[in-house]
């Protein structure tokens, strides 16, 4: 696939959810956790087709997709997660840009090191940055709803 399209693609993903949870939006299961998985396995696939990882890139990688994956949890708590119609709905708050900055930040500090230290820019996809931190944020905000004694938004309808 073409960089930019592959690049394109992605971006129009994150800008998509983040508009609508910005905004206020319905949540449900679906829509919770079907772009982190989707976005992960796009970056574990890109992974899987690289030649020459050794076991150290496989610990750096892991490490890194684990700091991602608890950095989203940690933007996960900032999401308001509240009822509206007798469902679950979430927002983004200005926290949650917040820790996304500094996640930001420090993903950034993490690639650093991890090239300095010899691995390769292409064992680490944006894909899988992306989406383990999605996945993170999901787990948190889904965990908030499962503990919540409202039900989760029904599927849309098109």
């Amino acid at each position: 696939m073409n960089v930019w399209l592959h690049a394109g693609l992605i971006a129009a993903v994150v800008i998509v959810v983040v508009v609508r949870r910005l905004s206020g939006e319905p949540l449900n299961a679906r829509d919770l956790f079907a772009p982190p998985v989707v976005l992960t396995g796009i970056g574990l696939w890109t992974i899987s087709r690289h030649q020459g990882l050794h076991a150290t890139d496989y610990v750096w990688i892991a490490v890194g997709a684990a700091l991602g994956v608890a950095l989203g949890a940690v933007r996960g708590a900032t999401v308001r997660v509240y009822e509206r119609d007798g469902v679950l709905w979430q927002r983004y708050t200005w926290r949650t840009f917040l820790v996304a900055g500094i996640s930001l930040a420090v993903m950034a500090g993490f690639a650093a090191l991890a090239a300095h230290f010899g691995l390769a820019a292409d064992a680490r996809p944006v894909q899988l940055s992306i989406g383990v931190g999605f996945l993170g944020e999901a787990l948190a905000v889904g965990y908030r709803a499962l503990s919540s004694s409202v039900p989760f938004a029904p599927e849309r309808r098109s």
